[in-house]
């Protein structure tokens, strides 16, 4: 997790003294226990949380070089969801659409169903696009298999 500022739950600096709102459990042991927690984490709507243990996976060295792009465009769908919190539409859009790219042609790694992660995320872009991020009531969960 980034320094020892405190943070808001959605990534954003607090003054110092503040109490931090962010869960730092500390570093997983393995990239199965990264995934685990991003994906309880996702399904929590915490985003910027889950996108720090996704970022992890997708840049372990040992993450096969062959799935880091589907692993880039999962923590790029977390972003995204941040960005809807945080209120910045035209930052979300980018990163899902960017993250839908790098999702596209895949099925599925480590349990993670990468064709519906890029169905939500091009879904969510568009919801985006039409009413803006006050109109996201719901986020997906992260498709498992």
């Amino acid at each position: 997790m980034p320094g020892s500022r405190p943070r808001d739950r959605y990534g954003r600096p607090l003054p110092a003294g503040r109490p931090d709102e962010l869960s730092r459990e500390g570093d997983p042991a393995s990239i199965d226990e990264a995934l685990d927690r991003a994906a309880v984490l996702f399904d929590a709507q915490r985003f910027f949380e889950a996108h720090e243990l996704l970022e992890r996976v997708w840049k372990s060295k040992d993450t096969e070089v062959g799935d880091r792009a589907f692993w880039k465009g999962a923590t790029q769908v977390a972003v995204g969801c941040c960005h809807v919190q945080r209120g910045n539409a035209r930052g979300a859009v980018a990163l899902l659409r960017r993250a839908a790219r790098n999702l596209e042609g895949t099925t599925s790694c480590r349990r993670v169903d990468g064709a519906e992660l890029a169905r939500l995320a091009l879904d969510l872009a568009a919801r985006v696009e039409s009413g803006g991020t006050a109109a996201i009531r719901a986020f997906p969960r992260l498709p498992r298999r």
